[in-house]
């Protein structure tokens, strides 16, 4: 008997590491094709990931590439269905709440292939995301919806989706375990930035929320700039263009970097002070590791980790961000809701059941 086919749609760096540990379980069961959009192109923020987890190479590379959000996503669309209409997949596998996501979960749906989607049910409530929209129409469409969290599966429910809802734990979580003794081994990313242990702090912006906005991103350079600790900077490629375009500059506490691999940015996370960012993704990974965030934005969708008193949501005001920062440590135990670790175990034996 032929293995059933199953296909990834990732795009984006976020999309890489949750796909990895989704990727070595099914492929003992399936057959499994990775589609690339494109949507993250250059080695820093894509390469480099395949290389240093180990993921087998796209078997589709799209090449989409940069755009506008209606430019890109259709571009992917396009793309997408000559690939599904070629491979016609039992099911597609989509990550997260980005472009890739969307336009996967479209062409999926449009093809008539089951769907299926890895980190449903989260919320900002922020309808002013690209990312809440991405999350919410693919959720809507979606045939199987794996859920990190018990929140996740309410707010489902609460919209109406009760069917082929799966609270699973998050894939970043198995993610991490499986990294994290990896990067310590190799990663020499502190002695190259001759960085020590809890004397600096690690800052990323990548939400088209404050990098599209000349504003809010001259406020985030003037919160890390007002810091008394060396800042640590990865500066995602879009980031950078439009700091440039609009002339924008910090103190020099902020020590702008290139994107960094996944080794060493769990390596940069873990030995920080605190983690200032924008990233859904790294507030959850410095509550696993247990370090304390700052998030530059208003609102979360992880609200487990603001819950628990480990997330301080500072937006993008100035004193906000140092006040947090100079007064705020976070006490008490952390809660774990992501999961025991086996969430892609409990994603490929619900597949298995729908394709038996």
């Amino acid at each position: 008997m032929s293995l059933k086919t199953i296909v990834s749609i990732v795009g984006a760096r976020p999309q890489f590491i949750k796909s990895a540990p989704v990727s070595r379980v099914l492929s003992a069961h399936f057959r499994t094709l990775l589609i690339h959009t494109g949507q993250h192109y250059d080695y820093g923020m894509s390469d480099i990931f395949f290389d240093e987890m180990q993921i087998h190479p796209p078997d589709f590379n799209l090449g989409v590439g940069g755009g506008l959000h209606g430019e890109q996503t259709g571009r992917m669309l396009i793309e997408l269905e000559k690939v599904l209409a070629e491979v016609m997949p039992h099911y597609v596998l989509v990550y997260g709440d980005t472009n890739s996501t969307l336009a996967g979960a479209l062409a999926s749906a449009k093809a008539g292939i089951p769907l299926a989607h890895v980190e449903a049910g989260l919320r900002s409530y922020n309808r002013t995301m690209p990312e809440e929209i991405n999350r919410v129409l693919t959720d809507h469409i979606s045939t199987l919806l794996f859920c990190p969290t018990d929140t996740a599966v309410e707010n489902l429910t609460k919209e109406g989706i009760v069917n082929g809802v799966y609270r699973v734990g998050d894939v970043m979580y198995d993610a991490l375990l499986h990294n994290l003794a990896i990067a310590r081994a190799r990663s020499q990313v502190l002695d190259r930035l001759s960085l020590k242990k809890g004397e600096y702090a690690l800052a990323t912006v990548h939400r088209a929320a404050n990098t599209d906005n000349a504003e809010r991103m001259r406020l985030i350079l003037d919160g890390l700039s007002a810091l008394t600790m060396q800042i640590v900077f990865p500066v995602h490629p879009r980031t950078r263009k439009m700091i440039q375009e609009w002339g924008l500059a910090a103190n020099s506490n902020v020590f702008f970097i290139e994107p960094q691999g996944y080794f060493d940015i769990l390596m940069l996370q873990e030995n920080a002070d605190c983690i200032l960012t924008d990233s859904g993704g790294m507030q959850k990974e410095a509550y696993l590791l247990g370090v304390r965030c700052i998030t530059l934005r208003e609102e979360t969708e992880w609200v487990e980790t603001v819950a628990s008193g480990w997330n301080y949501l500072a937006g993008v005001d100035r004193q906000a961000i140092r006040t947090a920062f100079e007064t705020w440590h976070p006490q008490g135990e952390r809660p774990l809701p992501y999961g025991d670790g086996q969430a892609a175990e409990q994603i490929c034996e619900i597949l298995s059941n729908e394709l038996r």
